[in-house]
């Protein structure tokens, strides 16, 4: 059995973001049992990586277990709203502070080359948005979902299998927010007989 983890990178625990992680392991625990969550909002951490990477900065004990939870993942996923065409401050800050040299990826000495130290795992990607999907995707390009997407995850290894969007979320009705979550469940579910 594969260990997933999902984190929630939206800093409201009341949103849409939040609903549809529910319904996403409802639908896994059909097949797996193995199911962390991370949520962003809870952990106590500065979001500022101060210095860059010329000189370390003591990690908060929940990036610590944060990191621990990250590598024994086999299937991470993230959940997140699209705000200004990329991923909130907190994700960013999340980021920052625990995909670090010698945890996520290691520079090769007298190389412009690194080693990728998550290699092996997947990734899939969850996000709302108020936007319409096909604005998003075609004429911006998904360029924050891409940043996300291919300078983070395949930068440290990880391979993207999914990403989905829930878009125009501001006009949605019940119903229309009550189809997401029923699609929630069934991405929840496909996804746990590939990892069974």
């Amino acid at each position: 059995m594969k260990n997933i983890l999902i984190i929630n990178a939206n800093p409201n625990s009341n949103s849409l973001s939040f609903e549809i992680e529910r319904e996403y392991i409802k639908g896994l625990q059909t097949y797996c049992s193995s199911i962390e969550t991370l949520h962003l909002n809870e952990l106590q951490f500065d979001l500022n990586l101060s210095s860059g990477f010329k000189s370390s900065q003591s990690l908060e004990p929940d990036l610590i277990l944060a990191q621990e939870k990250i590598k024994n993942a086999d299937h991470i996923v993230w959940i997140f709203p699209i705000w200004w065409g990329s991923f909130p401050a907190l994700l960013k800050g999340f980021i920052d502070r625990s995909f670090l040299p010698g945890f996520a990826f290691k520079y090769r000495e007298n190389s412009p080359m690194w080693d990728k130290l998550l290699t092996g795992k997947t990734s899939e990607i969850i996000c709302t948005m108020d936007s319409p999907t096909f604005y998003y995707k075609y004429l911006l390009r998904e360029s924050g979902v891409k940043v996300f997407r291919k300078s983070i995850l395949g930068f440290c290894g990880i391979k993207v299998v999914k990403t989905t969007y829930f878009s125009m979320v501001r006009k949605a009705n019940d119903e229309k927010i009550k189809s997401w979550l029923n699609l929630s469940n069934s991405i929840g579910l496909k996804r746990a007989k590939t990892l069974i």
